[in-house]
Formats: structure tokens, sequence, C-alpha cells
């Protein structure tokens, strides 16, 4: 039977050696918690320790008793269970509080580093996934990994300590029905490794079928007014259950298989008991043993397999771990493009002269660059557009600025330092954006203006909100501005959200802006407010606007004109309309759409 695991679209073969790598790997994520599980570890041992010994304060109770036969002797054995009971109780409890403590330590550790790195990742990595998808991956890999963590230290140890303890009692109790007892012993650990190849198939399958369930589910919700408004929400429905009905007959076919693997496991301890109890019973009657010894003995079996049948549970546990290893070393050791430097610097506040030297950029490998050779000088405080038809490089050389996509070819520079040389947070602090769709969160407007400024004062996001011409409207909401705008902030309009995202902008008080389309959504009355309020924010920055409507560009110092990758023109506005070249063609077409009704 072929062992495949998924990834990135693709099954591959299940290797081995592979997975005894990644377990390896993983012993990190524990590695700081050493002394913690070293206690729990010695705690289970303690639990164990008390569990072996109850069979063999069952065979004295039961060979004084055949004695002796007197209230007082019994009184004082039924004391010393209750004690036992009682500190193995005890045990217990302190085990599984010492048990969670630690399982929560390691779950926090784990998803600060993975959802660190998630969120240190460029944009590439995120754009080719989709959020439902990570989410669930995070979510299934960081639970199936602790899973497989707390079986293993938590099971593990005191299963082989009772097996040894055990195995060496019965062995001192009656040599003859411990070999009837070894004879079945090994028979779940194979049960439980014929099970574990479909164990593992299963869990990497039920990980492709949920994290494309619920990748989907996220885009629907995301575009839920699009669904509605095309009444596609019984299709939708209808493609979630079916596929919740196949991930389903997944899970209803393991359980199947488990149940049967189950049975056969308890059936072996059953005829292993019943042998034992053949043999003892052989051996009562010779008088070779005594009703004592064979009621340990049985206690022991009943104890025996319960270890051996953990030892295999945790066999088919590292199995399936490996899958949640896969998807959790998949995340921490994606390529990070655009990370910092071991020598990258900060700057507290550059003047913001920036300069592109021959940058060519294209998203993939075996793709056409989207900018090629790309040169241009800025000056600290100029504002310059950046105009030309749908893909013709405009945000991408925004991104690049950002740092958001690597530069890999040719260079970008900040008041003459390359930007690679920066640390990422320096960079950033340095720009502030402000796009056509303004990311706002399901919080309150005045967290969502201080977003890129937390220790912003309520006095200086309420400047910001007034010069952003936003402070009137938000005074006009239920709660001012702890009203909280609901997610993506789809509580108010489009004109509202932008001039929230230009007063987070003026708050952050960057050098450098970049506006991207920030004004094409809107309808008249909203774009006369906001173009005030990006005057505002405009003024003494360096200014980069792109900007498909040419009338909001027209004021620029500088326009840049790309077309297919490259720099076409560049001048002022009234310059380029002389040359009548390619700037000119695009505002031409532009009013003719809005001229020829009124010459009809």
């Amino acid at each position: 039977m072929a062992h495949l695991t998924y990834r990135s679209g693709t099954y591959r073969q299940f290797d081995p050696g592979r997975g005894r790598r990644l377990i390896r790997r993983s012993l990190q994520f524990v590695a700081p918690y050493r002394a913690r599980l070293a206690g729990v570890s010695a705690l289970a041992l303690t639990v164990a320790a008390l569990g072996a010994l109850q069979p063999l304060v069952l065979k004295f109770v039961f060979d004084t008793l055949t004695r002796h036969g007197e209230l007082r002797t019994l009184a004082l054995i039924v004391c010393a269970l209750l004690a036992v009971e009682v500190a193995r109780t005890l045990a217990e409890g302190w085990l599984a509080t010492a048990t969670w403590d630690l399982r929560l330590a390691v779950d926090y550790a784990l998803r600060e580093r993975l959802i660190g790195k998630l969120n240190t990742l460029p944009m590439a990595y995120h754009q080719g996934r989709p959020v439902g998808g990570t989410m669930t991956q995070v979510n299934q890999g960081v639970t199936g990994f602790l899973t497989a963590f707390s079986e293993i230290a938590f099971n593990l140890v005191p299963a082989v300590a009772y097996l040894i303890l055990s195995a060496t009692a019965l062995a001192r109790l009656e040599w003859r029905l411990a070999l009837v007892v070894l004879v079945f012993t090994p028979l779940p650990a194979l049960i439980g490794a014929w099970a574990a190849r479909e164990q593992t198939q299963r869990e990497r399958l039920l990980m492709q079928r949920w994290t494309t369930l619920y990748s989907r589910l996220n885009e629907v919700w995301a575009g839920i007014r699009t669904v509605k408004s095309f009444g596609m929400e019984e299709v939708e429905l209808r493609r979630f259950l079916s596929g919740q009905r196949e991930g389903n007959e997944i899970v209803r076919r393991g359980v199947r298989t488990d149940a049967v693997t189950g049975a056969l496991r308890g059936f072996a301890a059953t005829l292993a008991r019943l042998a034992a109890i053949a043999v003892g019973g052989f051996l009562m009657i010779r008088g070779e043993l005594t009703v004592g010894s064979l009621v340990a003995v049985l206690g022991y079996i009943t104890g025996l397999f319960g270890p051996v049948q953990g030892i295999t549970n945790v066999y088919q546990t590292l199995r399936r771990g490996t899958v949640s290893l896969e998807i959790i070393f998949g995340i921490l050791d994606a390529p990070d493009a655009v990370g910092d430097r071991p020598d990258a610097i900060t700057v507290a506040r550059v003047r913001g002269d920036v300069r592109l030297e021959h940058v060519t950029f294209a998203y993939a490998p075996d793709e056409p660059p989207v900018l090629s050779d790309i040169d241009l000088d800025v000056r600290a405080g100029e504002n310059v557009a950046i105009v030309g038809a749908s893909g013709s490089g405009k945000s991408t050389m925004m991104m690049l600025l950002q740092r958001l996509y690597p530069v890999e070819h040719g260079r970008i520079l900040i008041d003459g330092i390359d930007i690679r040389q920066l640390s990422q947070r320096s960079l950033h602090e340095q720009i502030a954006a402000v796009y056509q769709d303004v990311d706002l969160f399901n919080e309150t407007v005045r967290a969502n203006i201080a977003y890129g400024r937390l220790t912003a004062s309520d006095e200086e996001i309420e400047a910001a909100a007034r010069a952003a011409y936003a402070h009137d409207f938000i005074m006009a909401l239920p709660e001012g501005y702890d009203t909280v705008i609901g997610e993506h902030g789809n509580r108010l309009s489009g004109g509202q959200r932008q001039r929230l995202g230009i007063a987070r902008a003026l708050l952050r008080d960057a050098p450098i802006l970049v506006l991207d389309e920030a004004t094409s959504a809107l309808d008249a009355t909203s774009e006369a407010l906001v173009q005030q309020a990006l005057h505002t924010l405009t003024r003494g920055r360096t200014t980069f606007i792109i900007a498909h409507r040419l009338s909001t560009v027209m004021s620029a110092d500088r326009v840049v004109v790309l077309h297919q990758g490259r720099i076409a023109e560049m001048g002022t506005h009234a310059d380029l309309m002389q040359r009548d070249g390619h700037y000119a063609s695009l505002v031409r077409r532009q009013t003719h759409g809005l001229l020829l009704p009124h010459a009809a």
C-alpha cells in the first residue's frame, strides 16, 4: 500500500527517515522546559509505581485473610489500600495539573513562533495561500504536535516504567504464568503497527480536506455581499456540506478501522487473562500457587496490557504527528526573502530622497518581468504621480519601495541608503500608505486611527481626524471615537473609511507617503473631502500618487508614465500634454469618455 503525503497541492511518498528528522527537530520546542518536563516525568513515575504496588497489596490481602481471617487484619489491610489509593489519586491530580501547565506553555511558545514567522513572511507567501487554509493548518498543526508531545512526554515514560515493574513482579510471582502472558503481550503492538499506516494516511487526507474546505468558507464569508447579490447562498452551502461529508466519510472509515483494531487489541488482553486463569487455576489445584498470587497476576495482566497499548498508541501518534510537524516546519522553514540582514541598521527619520536604480522585478522566475530597468530619482518633499494602464507595474513599484517584495535586481535607496540595509521596522516607520481599500479592523475608531502609533494620545488622534476631515462624521457615530466599526470597517461608507486611513497616515507622520488609488472608488462629494485631507497629508512629504483617474494627478510636481513595465515618459502634466505621447493619449481616452455625451 503506497504511503503518501500531501504537500503544496500534490502527494509524494512518505519518507520514514524524514519523519525521524522532523521528530528530532521538534525537540527544540520543548527544550526550554526540560526542568518542568523532568518534574512531570518524576511525578508520572511515582503514579506508575503506586499503580504497580496495588496488585502486590492485593496478594498480601488475600494470602493473609486465607491464613488468618481476622477482622482486625482485614481493617488494617483496607486502611493500607485506602492510603495507597489516596496517595495515587493525589499524585494523579497533581500530575494532570502539571501536565496541562506544561502543555499550555509549549502551545504558547509554538504559536508565538508560527504567528511571528507568518507575520514577517513576504507578501508573495501570503498571496499564494488562502487565509482560511493557513489558519486551519496552524491550528491543526499545533494541536497535532501537542497531542503527540503529550502522548510521549506524559504517557510513554510511566507506561514503560509500569511495564518493567509489572513484568518483573510477574516473573517473581510465578515465572510460568509470566511466560503465558508474554506470549500474548506483543499482539496489541503488532495490531497497532499494522493500523498505523492507515491512520497516518487518513490524517494527511483530513488535513487536505479541512484546509481546502475552510479556505473556501473563509472566501465565502469575506465575499458574502457578492454571494448574496448573485443568490449563491444555497450553492455555497451545498458546496460546504459536500466537502464536510467527504471529510466525515474519511473520519467514519477511520473510526471503523480504529474500532476493529481496538477490539482486536482488547481481545488479545482477554485471551491472556483467560490463559492465566486456566494455567493459574491448574497450579492452584496442584497447590503450587496461592489465591493471592493468582489475584495479583490477574491484576498485573490488566495493568500490563494497558501500557503495551499505550506504547503502541505512542507509535501511532508519532506517525500521525509527522503530518503536523510537516506543516509546522513548512511554515518555519519558508524562505524570507525580505528578512533583516544580521547587520541591518536603523534610522530615526530620513529626509525622504528616494532613488530607484535599474530595478527589474518579476513575481516568479519563470514569469516575464513586471518592471524592467526602472531608473527614478525623487527629491525629498517632491510630489510624484505614477500613471499607466492596469498591469504596468505602478503598485509593484511601491510595494518594492516598502520591501513587501524583495528587490533582487537593481536597488532602491532612501537618503542614499540601500533599503536592504535597513531593518524592516525602521524602513516601515519612514513610510505611510493609504490604499484604495483601506484595511480597517473590527475595533474602535480610536484604535484604528492609532494603529500605526499605539502610544498616541487622545488629543493627537483627534487632531489627525480633524486634519483628515473625519472628526465630524466620527462624532455623529453612536459612540464617537469609541464606536466599533465592524470587520473591514463595514459600518462606514467608502469615503469615511478613506478618511480614517488618511488620519492614520497623518498620525504616523512618516516622511514618505504612498497613495495607491486613494480616491478612485469615491463619489464626487466624498472625493472632494478626501482630496482636502490629502492636501494636508502630502504637505512637506515625499509623495507617490498612483491613480487611474488622471484628474487627480494634474497638480503633481512630476508625472511618471509606466508602459509595459518601463518608464515611457516623465515630466509635468503640461509638458507631457505638449509632447502628445503616451500620457496625452491616456488623458484623451478618459476625457473622450466624459465629453462624448455632451457632444451628442
